[in-house]
């Protein structure tokens, strides 16, 4: 902050619970509507990487905090995300001269899974957004954040699709989505068929998101337990290209959660939560296109 890298400064948030059953949390964040970078024209879920783009081989040496190494992978950045919308926002890039495009790899998403477990803080979140669902750059990244408050989704109950993967269908929750349960001793296994799923929404061009976070085993009801586990969810969505972002907020990683970084005062006094859900249901599936996706992705993850 006090180097001048941040693009404004991330104090304090003003933040609410929203009156209702899923208690979305609200802040208010002006600056990151107004300052962050536009986000890139892209065309295409599975878009090749441009170089004359901007590309985390641009960023000054200065936001780099500092390397993730280990005996799987190459070094993965520790990056300040110079538009934070939390507390110690950052982004995981592997290796930048790979320039791999935004399609997440199990290695990948195995060292979001470690974050989350290496982290003594149970706020600490990590999530993925891809082409066509807000990812602003086309340049294979994590996002990692912290966030005081609880979410329904780290609780709310579910159904099992593929019991043999820990494979859930979410119920309950106005973004339904897909479910990953682990203890944190299967993580190389779970990033794999993590990557199953969206490697098979990528062959379609599904545009999708992920958000990892500490959270209870997908068959209890509620969550008594402490959130020990990790549950990533995973939700297929429609696909965003061009410059359409709704007033309030864009509908990614973050909001889909429940949580919710607010553009403007106006939008964060009015907001309720039946207004919230209406704008995430609209850039999610139809409930028959979801049940026809969940069918074709048990298929897919038995191996017919």
């Amino acid at each position: 902050m006090e180097q001048g890298l941040f693009r404004y400064p991330l104090w304090s948030l003003q933040t609410k619970i929203l009156p209702g059953t899923v208690k979305y949390v609200a802040q208010l964040n002006v600056k990151r509507g107004i300052e962050r970078r536009k986000p890139q024209d892209i065309k295409s879920i599975q878009e090749k990487f441009n170089p004359g783009q901007f590309n985390f081989n641009k960023i000054k040496h200065e936001e780099i905090l500092f390397k993730m190494v280990s005996r799987r992978h190459n070094h993965t950045l520790v990056v300040i995300n110079v538009s934070p919308l939390e507390f110690g926002h950052v982004l995981f890039i592997p290796d930048p001269s790979l320039c791999l495009t935004q399609i997440l790899t199990p290695d990948l998403t195995l060292l979001g899974l470690e974050s989350i477990l290496l982290s003594g803080h149970p706020g600490f979140r990590v999530g993925f957004n891809s082409l066509g669902g807000f990812a602003s750059v086309n340049h294979l990244h994590l996002h990692g954040f912290y966030l005081d408050e609880e979410l329904l989704i780290e609780s709310a109950e579910s159904k099992p699709l593929c019991p043999d993967v820990n494979f859930h269908q979410l119920t309950h929750f106005p973004a339904p989505g897909f479910i990953f349960y682990t203890d944190g001793r299967d993580l190389m296994s779970v990033s794999q068929n993590i990557c199953r799923v969206t490697d098979y929404f990528v062959s379609q061009n599904i545009a999708h998101n992920v958000f990892m976070t500490r959270g209870c085993i997908p068959e209890s009801r509620g969550c008594s337990e402490s959130r020990e586990g990790i549950r990533v969810v995973i939700w297929a969505r429609q696909s965003c290209f061009g410059a359409k972002e709704e007033s309030a907020f864009n509908v990614a990683l973050c909001e889909l959660a429940g949580h919710l970084p607010v553009k403007n005062e106006d939008d964060f006094n009015s907001l309720t939560e039946q207004s919230v859900i209406s704008i995430v249901k609209s850039y999610l599936f139809s409930d028959d296109e979801f049940n026809k996706l969940s069918l074709e992705l048990v298929q897919h993850l038995y191996g017919h």
